[in-house]
């Protein structure tokens, strides 16, 4: 990828919608993705293979999944799956990318995934395992990376650690998150240096929350020091029901927004991408709809 060229995953499908009361029906959901892929991702985070015990927003993969492949061929369709149960149905719904999820915060593990961090990451070995023999690469999201609301701050040694550990079972992709939205330019500076150890800085992904509204300069620090990749979510929806406080992920509107003002190309439409965002801010503000007050478990 060009130095002056930053790749952006449209997370609002999954992430976005994982810990909204409103159900979004099937066919709002595959609307919105249409929508987003107008405005020219490359990749789209589409749902996730969690039980719907604990994920009723995201019931309907199996039928989400594979018709936004069937209408979208081009478009990459990353999927979050929890265990090897997960994998096997999103590989028999045709996913070609997956993603788990574990944190640099063991107190967060535990109530996100009812695991200790290096249970977690045993867990997942035979996930990566079995993608790679069917030819899917797996992304490894670490939430909690500046501070935890049961832990406090974590160390950047701590995030760094776990990187590695995923590192070591092969997953292909670190995605870095700040799930509280607790990241100042400072810190996740001090982040991205530990980990930038385990791999190349413009290799690792940032996942930024924007709680206390600094996500915008956390990012723009983050370009500074030569990451090429994030995640946004449409509107700005979406948060972790096991992260108190930290609804709301950075906006992708003004994550495209700050890249283009310092003269990085996204490739992103700005004017189909307020379309979507609008869709989608307006479906979930529609009065009158079903929803749940459970929510998914994930970083």
């Amino acid at each position: 990828m060009s130095g002056r060229v930053v790749d952006i995953c449209e997370v609002g499908p999954r992430d976005g919608l994982q810990n909204e009361k409103r159900i979004v029906s099937v066919e709002e959901k595959l609307r919105f993705i249409a929508l987003l892929t107008q405005a020219g991702f490359r990749e789209i985070e589409a749902t996730s293979f969690v039980s719907p015990k604990w994920v009723p927003q995201l019931a309907d993969a199996e039928e989400v999944l594979p018709r936004a492949i069937a209408a979208h061929p081009a478009t990459l369709f990353s999927v979050l799956v929890p265990n090897e149960k997960g994998l096997e149905r999103a590989l028999a719904c045709g996913a070609r990318k997956v993603s788990v999820f574990t944190a640099a915060s063991e107190g967060f593990a535990r109530k996100n995934i009812n695991a200790t961090v290096a249970e977690s990451i045993a867990r997942f070995e035979p996930v990566v395992r079995r993608a790679h023999e069917a030819g899917v690469p797996v992304r490894g999201y670490v939430s909690c990376v500046v501070a935890c609301p049961y832990d406090g701050a974590i160390a950047p040694s701590a995030v760094a650690d776990t990187c590695a550990r995923l590192a070591a079972i092969g997953v292909d992709e670190l995605d870095l998150g700040d799930t509280i939205g607790a990241g100042t330019p400072e810190t996740i500076a001090h982040v991205l240096d530990a980990c930038a150890r385990v791999r190349p800085i413009d290799e690792i992904v940032l996942h930024l929350h924007d709680t206390h509204g600094r996500a915008v300069d956390c990012a723009r620090r983050a370009l500074e020091l030569g990451v090429r990749r994030f995640d946004g979510s449409a509107a700005g929806i979406g948060g972790c029901p096991y992260a108190p406080g930290a609804r709301g992920n950075v906006a992708t509107e003004a994550l495209v927004e700050l890249c283009e003002s310092l003269g990085y190309s996204t490739s992103i439409d700005r004017t189909a991408l307020g379309v979507a965002a609008r869709f989608i801010a307006g479906v979930l503000a529609a009065p009158g709809a079903p929803d749940s007050s459970a929510a998914e478990r994930t970083g």
